[in-house]
């Protein structure tokens, strides 16, 4: 497929019909967007809007989610806007209603099979990728998460467990260890009844950097995808981890901008 089939494919089978990304959180068509809620701890937020929404659809969508949020009285939820959505001027409507732009992201996306035999994708010596499965897992998980990216780990902590508890099935958690220590971690998150598998996390300290483990993890990722019959792997890429991928034989289909409405105090 094409990469702006893929792109098509991915609008209309994880945001247009998105489904709840764990536990305890639910997806609803409010008008002309989709939207996820949940508690404080899970990601809460609209997922995808009509095309051809138009200014006046643009601006009436934003007022009504704001809101639907204070109604709810959550802090802060996020519109998660895509290069390709419309109307064009999206991004500034959001702004002058209040919401902040957080770094825009690299949509990619790969065919599972090309990348479940990537060269060079053995753990570097003396290195150990271990499932996690229980909260002693995830705690590594975190450290390995908090060291590589200097950021609390609390929400991802909350996230990954509740997922393994109540729907073990639809995440994959690994951390690796160098001599006992987590010096790198990354998920997966399988969407049921979607072609598609998303990479989350990825982050490894810097003195690991550059010995191969990235490489590593989206191999073995990779792999698991394959033997559960996903088709694509998606990831919403930092600036730091986007070039590494598309040299890995992911293809650009577009940004991403996190949009952030946090309620005042």
């Amino acid at each position: 497929m094409r990469p702006d089939e893929i792109r098509d494919l991915f609008d209309r089978e994880l945001r247009e019909r998105a489904r709840p990304d764990g536990p305890g959180v639910r997806v609803e068509r409010a008008g002309p967007v989709v939207r996820q809620a949940g508690g404080p701890d899970d990601w809460n937020g609209v997922v995808w809007s009509e095309p051809g929404l138009g200014a006046a659809g643009a601006d009436a969508a934003i007022t009504a989610q704001i809101a639907y949020w204070e109604g709810l009285g959550h802090p802060e939820f996020e519109w998660k806007l895509y290069s390709h959505d419309d109307p064009a001027d999206l991004g500034e409507r959001l702004r002058a209603a209040g919401f902040a732009a957080e770094p825009p992201e690299t949509l990619l996306a790969a065919p599972v099979e090309a990348l479940t035999a990537l060269p060079g994708a053995e753990p570097p010596e003396g290195v150990e990728l271990r499932p996690v499965t229980d909260a002693a897992g995830v705690e590594l998980m975190a450290l390995a998460h908090e060291r590589a990216f200097g950021t609390d780990a609390g929400r991802l902590r909350h996230q990954v467990l509740t997922r393994l508890e109540r729907a073990p099935e639809q995440t994959v958690a690994l951390v690796a260890l160098a001599g006992g220590e987590p010096v790198s971690s990354a998920r997966m998150e399988l969407y049921p009844g979607t072609g598609f598998c998303g990479l989350w996390g990825g982050g490894t300290v810097a003195a690991w950097r550059g010995r191969g483990l990235y490489r590593a993890l989206v191999a073995h990722r990779a792999r698991i995808a394959a033997e559960r019959g996903y088709r694509f792997l998606q990831v919403d890429a930092s600036a730091m981890s986007a070039p590494i991928l598309v040299r890995l034989g992911f293809s650009v289909l577009g940004t991403t901008t996190p949009y952030v409405y946090r309620r005042s105090r």
